[in-house]
């Protein structure tokens, strides 16, 4: 199983703890550490690697904000570009990275969501203008 209820809160201290000194006091291997306390290999690897940088096994912070990456001079001016022409999203994209700013397409999509600016294309053609759809003495559907 794979998601947020698998993710939910980090394994507990005493756990930490006492994988890591299997592995620190009694000289197990991370595999033989990790098959013990029923946790990954490379759960363990990672609580001996943070013990040994820094002296603890807390976990490091969870979640956060995470800011936007089209900010600042990028924005105003993505901002400016929708508003004096007609866009595609995929064109946007091409044309942050030709002014340095390599970013993917939903990075463009949430800005341009957010902002309610309108990217949909607006060409008349016969499916949503007056003009009939079959030639004179057509039969209908």
């Amino acid at each position: 199983m794979w998601g947020p209820a698998c993710m939910a809160r980090p394994y507990s201290m005493d756990l930490r703890e006492r994988a890591v000194g299997a592995v620190e006091r009694e000289g197990l291997s991370r595999r033989e550490a990790a098959a013990r306390f029923g946790v990954g290999v490379s759960t363990v690897i990672t609580w001996v690697r943070r013990f040994r940088e820094t002296g603890s096994v807390r976990p490091g912070r969870m979640g956060g904000h995470k800011p936007r990456k089209i900010s600042g001079e990028h924005r105003i001016w993505l901002l400016a570009r929708c508003r004096e022409q007609d866009f595609t999203l995929r064109g946007l994209v091409a044309e942050l990275g030709e002014r340095g700013l390599a970013v993917d397409y939903r990075s463009v999509w949430e800005l341009v969501h957010a902002e309610k600016l309108t990217y949909k294309k607006r060409r008349w053609s016969p499916a949503n203008g007056t003009a009939p759809m079959s030639r004179d003495g057509a039969r209908n559907g």
